[in-house]
């Protein structure tokens, strides 16, 4: 939102004008005015924490005054929050930044209030009667969720952030469960307000949410430091060896294909594709000149060339979340036939994610340009793995990828550049099943 086009502007200004309409009746609530104010003010010290150390949203404040307040009062709530807390520092756009802070949430947690109270929400929350409170305030937490996603897709659309038909993709499907979790904390709240220990024992609720918003926070920082980092390992390899550009990211998505196909559970399946991005991180130790050679190797340098996997799994050594992946690293040249290096391993004495990584690793190879052949097509690439599983390949992991082929296609990117490509010499032809570098 730092640079808002015109009409995006006037659609701020819509919501801000719904929103006002939507408080304009609360005169006629004769709702108090002491709990308004101590859950506006507690909604706005909540926001400045939250937002600052945890760059989030904190909802259940909103929410217990959904079930606690008149819809007109509940609205009321977070317009102090949006109009004090700060906006970034480099934003042009603060105005209309505050006032969309300020009425998004007001007419999401208004219609909250609506559903919740015309579902008799409020009558429940008084008598705690368990488990009907429960249905009114289920659906008051999912109209708060549907408004909200609904704004927000309505402003990327208009902003010309993403094409119109794509601006609700996922918008709902993201925020559902965690907006659930503040529901559940805000009806605490409520209850616990009404109940015989009033509002001090409902403010008890607010600190396990935030320390528990406070980990789930911590683990996206955490995992978003995690892509950082393979994402300069993988940099690092591509520019040390160009033609093959864009491979770590290629056999990553086929290492996804394969374990998916496998039936493996989603955090091995995502281990496994860090062991596909990573399998050749070794090559940042081995000379450039090997690896951008044209024609055959000596065996002097193949053995140079072949001592990869151990560089590689030295340097991922203490990269603690990489898991087995580590293993993969190390093991995605050995065969089944125990023909492979670096250890010679044979059979079921390879690591399962290195044989997923292996087969992988030869697909991309094979139907990817480098400096010493020409790319083949898949049906040829998948040809040559049939052939060579049992002895170089685990025929599991070849019957996988053959049926995630066939399933879902293969979409690769470009190797490298065409000016980049020189054809291999035609007096040194290479065998089909050579290894990859």
């Amino acid at each position: 939102m730092e640079a808002l086009p015109a009409r995006a502007r006037g659609y701020v200004a819509t919501v801000a004008l719904l929103a006002v309409v939507c408080v304009v009746r609360l005169p006629a609530t004769r709702a108090p005015w002491w709990p308004i104010v101590l859950l506006a003010a507690l909604y706005t010290a909540c926001e400045a924490v939250v937002r600052r150390r945890l760059g989030g949203t904190f909802y259940p404040v909103l929410l217990a005054g959904a079930f606690l307040l008149p819809p007109p009062a509940a609205a009321l709530l977070p317009l102090a929050a949006g109009l004090v807390c700060p906006v970034e520092p480099a934003c042009r756009a603060a105005s209309p930044r505050r006032v969309w802070r300020a009425a998004r949430p007001a007419l999401a947690v208004w219609g909250a209030g609506e559903v919740h109270w015309a579902l008799g929400g409020r009558s429940a929350v008084v008598a705690c009667d368990f488990p009907y409170v429960l249905l009114p305030a289920g659906a008051a937490v999912l109209a708060f969720c549907l408004i909200l996603t609904t704004l927000d897709g309505g402003l990327r659309a208009i902003a010309g952030q993403v094409p119109p038909r794509r601006a609700w993709h996922g918008l709902l499907s993201r925020s559902l469960a965690p907006v659930a979790v503040h529901g559940l904390a805000g009806l605490m709240m409520a209850v616990l307000w009404r109940s015989p220990y009033g509002p001090v024992a409902a403010l008890l609720v607010l600190l396990p949410m935030y320390v528990s918003c406070w980990v789930f926070a911590r683990y996206h920082r955490e995992r978003a430091a995690h892509q950082a980092t393979i994402r300069a390992l993988v940099q690092a390899v591509d520019i040390k060896d160009g033609y093959t550009r864009g491979h770590s990211e290629r056999v990553g998505q086929a290492t996804v294909l394969i374990a998916r196909e496998l039936g493996m559970d989603d955090e091995r399946v995502e281990t496994l594709r860090f062991a596909g991005i990573l399998h050749d991180v070794g090559k940042l130790g081995v000379p450039t000149r090997l690896l951008r050679k044209d024609g055959p190797l000596t065996p002097e340098e193949r053995r140079i060339i072949e001592l990869h996997p151990e560089y590689g799994h030295e340097m991922v050594r203490g990269i603690s979340f990489l898991g087995e992946a580590r293993a993969a690293i190390l093991h995605h040249h050995e065969r089944l036939d125990g023909s492979g290096y670096p250890y010679g391993l044979a059979g079921r004495q390879i690591p399962e994610c290195a044989r997923v990584v292996a087969v992988a690793d030869a697909f991309d190879a094979m139907t990817s340009t480098r400096s010493y052949s020409r790319a083949r097509p898949v049906e040829a690439a998948v040809a040559e793995l049939e052939r060579c599983a049992g002895t170089h390949f685990d025929p599991r992991m070849v019957d996988a990828l053959v049926r995630a082929l066939r399933a879902h296609g293969w979409h690769p990117a470009v190797t490298a550049d065409e000016h980049a490509y020189r054809p291999a010499p035609e007096q040194h032809p290479v065998p089909s099943t050579r290894t990859p570098r």
